[in-house]
C-alpha cells in the first residue's frame, strides 16, 4: 500500500474531508439557527413531504440542521468514514425530495455531492486499511 503516501491522493482526501466537514456544519447552521443566509431553506421541502412529517416545516428544518452538523463532526472527528456515508445518504434522501420539487438541477449537484462522500468514505477506508472486498469468483472446473 505504498501508493497511499501518494501525495495526490492525500491532497484529495483532504480536499474531500475538509468539504464534507465545513458544507454540512454551515448549511446546517443556518437552517438549524433558522439563519437563512444561505438561502430560504424552507422552500426546498416539499409540500407532499411537508404532509407526511409529524411536525412543523421550522421544527423539521431545526431537526435536519442538526443531523448535518452532526454529520459534519463525524467526518472532522475520528469517524470521519461513518461521517462520510452519513453525509452521502442525507444527501440522497435531499435529492430525492428535490426530485419531487422539480428541482433536478440542484438534485443532481446533491448527488454529485454524494459521490464525494462516497469516495471521501472509501479513500478512509484505504488510509486506515480496511481490507477491501474481493470478488468471490466461481471455479470453472474442466470437463473430464
Amino acid at each position: 500500500m505504498d501508493n497511499l503516501q501518494d501525495s495526490r491522493l492525500s491532497s484529495s482526501y483532504w480536499a474531500l474531508r475538509v468539504t464534507y466537514v465545513l458544507v454540512p456544519v454551515l448549511a446546517g447552521l443556518d437552517k438549524f439557527l433558522h439563519l437563512d443566509l444561505l438561502t430560504t431553506w424552507s422552500q426546498y421541502l416539499s409540500s407532499t413531504f411537508e404532509r407526511l412529517i409529524p411536525v412543523s416545516p421550522g421544527a423539521f428544518l431545526r431537526t435536519a440542521g442538526a443531523v448535518e452538523i452532526v454529520a459534519g463532526l463525524l467526518v472532522a472527528s475520528k469517524l470521519t468514514r461513518v461521517g462520510a456515508y452519513v453525509v452521502m445518504a442525507w444527501l440522497i434522501c435531499i435529492a430525492i425530495n428535490l426530485v419531487s420539487l422539480h428541482m433536478f438541477d440542484v438534485a443532481v449537484r446533491d448527488l454529485a455531492m454524494a459521490v464525494g462522500a462516497f469516495a471521501l468514505a472509501r479513500l478512509q477506508e484505504a488510509r486506515a486499511g480496511v481490507p477491501a472486498r474481493v470478488k468471490r469468483q466461481e471455479r470453472v472446473t474442466a470437463p473430464a
